[in-house]
């Protein structure tokens, strides 16, 4: 007996058909991520991705990580010229000055938003959407947005604070990455799943 022929998946289009974009897509783009720590690492490597794809990010994730000491912000917080010098001579990771010190620097003010007693930085972050994922219906890839109000008052707050590279398309693509804003296509399997997580 002939086994029934695999449906073709709706899964939303922009991830292709790389298995390690696809798995992205399947398991993380868009899941409520409450985590202070993981949120810094997203929110990082979203700041990295300036001028990039994303694939581009992910296949080196791996080595970002390793090279970043898991995106411990107190460890990062902590380094100097010499780990500067070190990170660029790696060549696993985006070896930009601007963008590895932008990181150092963007460690010591997570930091400060800890230790200001005030809730965290999930707290500061999540608030831009009343801590509650956005639920967006798309049927169309041309229907979504790169930008919104709550990525642009995100992005003011963080300037504001002195944090670097999160204008509000990185913050908007950040926002979307965490589950903030749900924007998997109605078609895509994702959208009800995510969706789920989010009212949890």
């Amino acid at each position: 007996m002939t086994a029934a022929p695999t449906p073709k998946s709706n899964r939303c289009s922009w991830c292709g058909s790389d298995p390690l974009y696809v798995a992205y897509h399947d398991e993380e783009w868009g899941v409520p991520v409450t985590d202070d720590r993981a949120l810094f690492e997203k929110l990082i490597l979203d700041g990295f991705q300036a001028g990039l794809s994303w694939i581009t990010i992910l296949r080196k994730r791996d080595a970002f990580r390793a090279a970043f000491h898991e995106f411990d912000p107190a460890r990062i917080a902590r380094y100097t010229a010499r780990d500067v010098e070190r990170l660029l001579a790696n060549e696993g990771i985006i070896r930009s000055r601007l963008k590895i010190e932008g990181t150092i620097r963007n460690a010591r003010l997570w930091l400060e938003v800890m230790e200001q007693g005030k809730g965290s930085f999930r707290d500061l972050l999540w608030g831009h959407v009343g801590h509650a994922t956005r639920i967006n219906r798309r049927t169309s890839l041309s229907a979504c947005q790169t930008v919104s109000e709550e990525s642009t008052a995100m992005a003011k707050d963080l300037k504001k604070r002195g944090f670097t590279f999160c204008g509000p398309t990185i913050c908007y693509a950040f926002m979307q990455a965490v589950g903030m804003v749900n924007d998997h296509l109605t078609t895509c399997p994702r959208h009800k799943a995510c969706s789920k997580m989010a009212r949890r």
